[in-house]
């Protein structure tokens, strides 16, 4: 990954990309991992104001003020795929390449966004309430060990948002990503940028990318050992696998590491 030209990451909906080791193992370039609406230090937005187009004109913003106009190469995590795909298709002028980390492709990809979006304010408090409680139970939820490093991490990411955000995310995520033209905005991304596609072997097969996507994907990296959440597990992996694919033909391959 070249480090003259800036990378982004946009975090899911829980929790944020700022992780310590990925960063060192990214190296001495420019990498951004911005709080998206909702999230850290900008966890008191209210929630009517969090939504994916709010999110892309608010990673327009927080792009423009830290690189200017300059292209970067954008990778977006989770539902974090789904505002980075939005934001290359709204400007494209603004992206080098994109890096779907299990991005959403189809509703399918949402079916636990799904199920937060049909709770109760009260519900999906209680149920983060209980992520924090017990951050180790919640990491077991994609086969992470509770190990010092992990708990750490689980108990920030957590943290992150309130539990109005992921509510009023994840009714975002299920009515755009629903639309027939959120699956046309994807076919525009991947006919002008090299889409490179990155999932972790546990959860490769729970991943519904169209076949057209993977036809047409620059790369497509499967990290072992790892699952939803590769970059807490194996840090160091998860920046290789971003290096690498930066590094990829523009035409389809299969990357693994």
């Amino acid at each position: 990954m070249s480090a003259n030209r800036p990378i982004v990451l946009v975090h899911g909906l829980i929790g944020t990309l700022q992780v310590p080791d990925l960063a060192r193992h990214l190296g001495t370039g420019r990498v951004l991992a911005p709080d998206l609406l909702g999230y850290g230090t900008l966890r008191d937005v209210p929630p009517s104001e969090v939504h994916l187009p709010a999110q892309v004109a608010h990673l327009r913003a927080t792009l423009a003020a830290h690189f200017g106009d300059e292209a970067v190469n954008l990778v977006g995590h989770s539902t974090g795929g789904a505002v980075a795909a939005l934001f290359a298709h709204a400007h494209p002028e603004r992206v080098h390449s994109l890096i779907s980390v299990e991005g959403n492709f189809t509703l399918n990809d949402a079916f636990w966004s799904a199920s937060v979006a049909r709770m109760s304010g009260d519900q999906a408090t209680r149920m983060l309430d209980g992520f924090r409680q017990d951050p180790k139970a919640w990491l077991g939820l994609s086969g992470i060990s509770g190990e010092p490093r992990h708990l750490a991490i689980a108990t920030h990411w957590l943290q992150q948002q309130p539990a109005s955000t992921l509510r009023a995310m994840a009714q975002s995520i299920v009515a755009v990503t629903g639309e027939p033209a959120y699956a046309q905005s994807l076919r525009a991304v991947f006919a002008r940028h090299p889409v490179h596609l990155v999932a972790g072997a546990r959860s490769r097969d729970g991943w519904d990318v169209p076949s057209w996507a993977l036809q047409q994907a620059a790369s497509l990296a499967v990290i072992p050992d790892t699952g939803h959440l590769m970059m807490i597990e194996q840090p160091a992996a998860f920046a290789a696998t971003l290096q690498a694919a930066q590094a990829a033909p523009s035409v389809p391959a299969t990357l693994t590491h």
